[in-house]
C-alpha cells in the first residue's frame, strides 16, 4: 500500500515537472526564440507589411482599402473617391451583421459561377462605371479596355493589387481630378508597378495603396 501511494506521488510530480519544462520551452522560450529571429530577420513582414505616411501607420501592403467619399444623408452604398486610384471590386466579401467590407471580419469570393445572374449584374455595371468614372475631357475610355480586375473582386476579397492595365485606365482621371500632369502620374504608376515574383510567378501587379500614398506625397509637393 505503502509502496503504490509512493509510486503513484512519484509519478505526479514527474508528469508536473514535465509540464512546466514543456510549458517554459513551448509557452515562453519558444515564441520569444522565435519573434526575436523574425524581428531582427524580417521585421517589416513581422510586424504587419505596414505602409507608413506622415509619420504614421496607414494600412498594411498585403490588405486592400476602400476609397470611398463619406456616406450622404440617406446614402447605403459610398461612392468611390475619384482622386484616388481604386482597387478591385469588393463583392467577394459581401456584408452581414459582422463586416461592412475590408473589416477584416471575413474573407472569400463571391462563389458565383460564371452564369449567374447577380454576378452578370455586378460586373456589367462595374464595367459601365469603370468606362463612366475614368472618361474625362480628351480622353475616353473604350469598353473592351476594361481589364477583368476592375470588375471582378479577388478569391479572397481582400487584395491589395491591381493589374498595370488597371492602374494605367485610371491615370488619366486620377491626373484630372488632383491637377496633375498625364505623364508625372503615369509615370508614377510605372514606378509602383512590380514584376512577377521571382521573374515567372504571378503577373505584374501595383499595389494600390503605396501608389494612393506616393500620389499623396505628390500632390502635396505640387
Amino acid at each position: 500500500m505503502n509502496n503504490s501511494v509512493s509510486n503513484t506521488g512519484r509519478l505526479l510530480w514527474a508528469g508536473l515537472r514535465a509540464l512546466l519544462v514543456l510549458t517554459l520551452v513551448t509557452g515562453v522560450v519558444y515564441p520569444l526564440a522565435v519573434t526575436g529571429v523574425a524581428q531582427a530577420l524580417f521585421h517589416d513582414k513581422a510586424n504587419g507589411s505596414e505602409v507608413k505616411a506622415g509619420g504614421r501607420v496607414v494600412g498594411s501592403a498585403l490588405i486592400g482599402q476602400a476609397y470611398n467619399l463619406p456616406l450622404k444623408k440617406g446614402q447605403e452604398t459610398p461612392e468611390p473617391d475619384l482622386k484616388w486610384f481604386q482597387g478591385r471590386p469588393q463583392n467577394g466579401l459581401g456584408t452581414n451583421s459582422l463586416n461592412t467590407r475590408y473589416q477584416l471580419i471575413l474573407s472569400g469570393a463571391t462563389n458565383r459561377s460564371a452564369d449567374n445572374e447577380d454576378l452578370i449584374d455586378w460586373v456589367t455595371a462595374a464595367k459601365a462605371a469603370v468606362v463612366k468614372d475614368n472618361s474625362v475631357p480628351g480622353h475616353t475610355v473604350r469598353p473592351s479596355a476594361v481589364p477583368a480586375d476592375a470588375v471582378t473582386s479577388s478569391g479572397s476579397g481582400l487584395d491589395p493589387h491591381i493589374s498595370p492595365d488597371y492602374a494605367d485606365l485610371q491615370v488619366h482621371r486620377v491626373a484630372e481630378k488632383n491637377g496633375l500632369p498625364v505623364a508625372r502620374v503615369q509615370k508614377l504608376v510605372d514606378e509602383h508597378t512590380e514584376g512577377r515574383t521571382f521573374g515567372f510567378v504571378g503577373e505584374p501587379r501595383v499595389n494600390v495603396l503605396e501608389l494612393n500614398t506616393a500620389l499623396k506625397a505628390l500632390t502635396a509637393r505640387s
